[in-house]
């Protein structure tokens, strides 16, 4: 046995990168906690009126602008969701606001889907000059065509009737370039194998395209049902008659002839904006797939 084969084993030295390794893991859950910590402020400044306005419609008219404020209503009242449904017509703005938002959406998506599907796969002269000028019109307010869409409508004996708003709503360059976007991320083989099966462009459309895009058509009819549901000036300006009031136009009407009553107040804000938030809280998933991918190549 020589003097080689009985010294000891040397110890590992470990390597001067990895001294820092739990320093910089510290550091980063560290930053971790403060972004979420963030995020929850964030979330709570975010949520804070939505939670008063909730507690405020629970509470008695005299106690909605105590101080200091009570968070927790007591005694809880019920009876304002009663009362607001037997002194306005709630259930005339609720149908007509949910019937404007559906229609509008459903037009929106099947006219913006089948327009996009034209501008990302149809070749023709002239495509993207069309596109741009048709995207454009985004950033156009609607302000500086307001009167001469309205003496159109009147025109057309479509003012002062819901059909006015369907018509103006029912396309949207928005919807056209997202779901554009959306398109030009589905490989190009899937529509060449099907051409050469012998499908029309109408079929590649329906058949492939549309199953495709289920998440950006969900976005679109969420952001077009939203934007519809809380539209203000379009009802403003061609629905007039009682009758044809949408849940914004009511609840206007209604804080002019009860703008003493706090309570109700918020309870019409709340019957207002609960829809919208559960259909997002639905879709939410759709939602936020659809414009994660949107503009990815795929």
């Amino acid at each position: 046995m020589t003097a080689t084969d009985l010294s000891l084993p040397t110890p590992a030295v470990a390597a001067p990168g990895n001294r820092s390794a739990p320093g910089r893991q510290a550091r980063s859950r560290g930053w971790r906690l403060v972004g979420y910590a963030a995020l929850v402020l964030a979330a709570a400044g975010l949520l804070l009126p939505f939670y008063w306005m909730v507690v405020a419609s629970l509470k008695t008219n005299s106690d909605v602008f105590t101080i200091p404020i009570t968070w927790l209503p007591d005694p809880v009242v019920w009876r304002n969701y009663l009362d607001i449904w037997q002194r306005s017509d709630m259930t005339t703005w609720l149908g007509n606001t949910l019937l404007l938002s559906v229609l509008v959406s459903f037009l929106q998506v099947v006219t913006g889907s089948f327009a996009a599907y034209g501008f990302a796969r149809v070749r023709f002269p002239g495509r993207n000059a069309l596109f741009l000028a048709y995207v454009g019109t985004i950033a156009v307010p609607w302000q500086s065509y307001m009167i001469p869409q309205f003496i159109l409508m009147s025109k057309l004996q479509l003012s002062n009737t819901l059909w006015s708003i369907v018509a103006l709503q029912a396309f949207g360059a928005f919807g056209v370039f997202l779901m554009k976007q959306f398109y030009e991320t589905i490989p190009e083989e899937l529509s060449e194998s099907a051409r050469v099966d012998g499908l029309s462009e109408f079929g590649i459309y329906r058949r492939i395209m549309l199953p495709l895009s289920r998440p950006a058509l969900a976005s679109l009819a969420l952001l077009t049902f939203v934007t519809t549901w809380n539209d203000y000036l379009g009802p403003l300006v061609y629905l007039r008659s009682p009758e044809l009031r949408t849940i914004q136009l009511g609840l206007n009407t209604f804080i002019s002839q009860y703008n003493a009553e706090y309570a109700l107040i918020m309870t019409g804000s709340v019957l207002s904006v609960l829809p919208v938030a559960v259909i997002f809280l639905l879709g939410q998933r759709y939602f936020i797939e659809g414009i994660a991918t949107t503009g990815l190549k795929g």
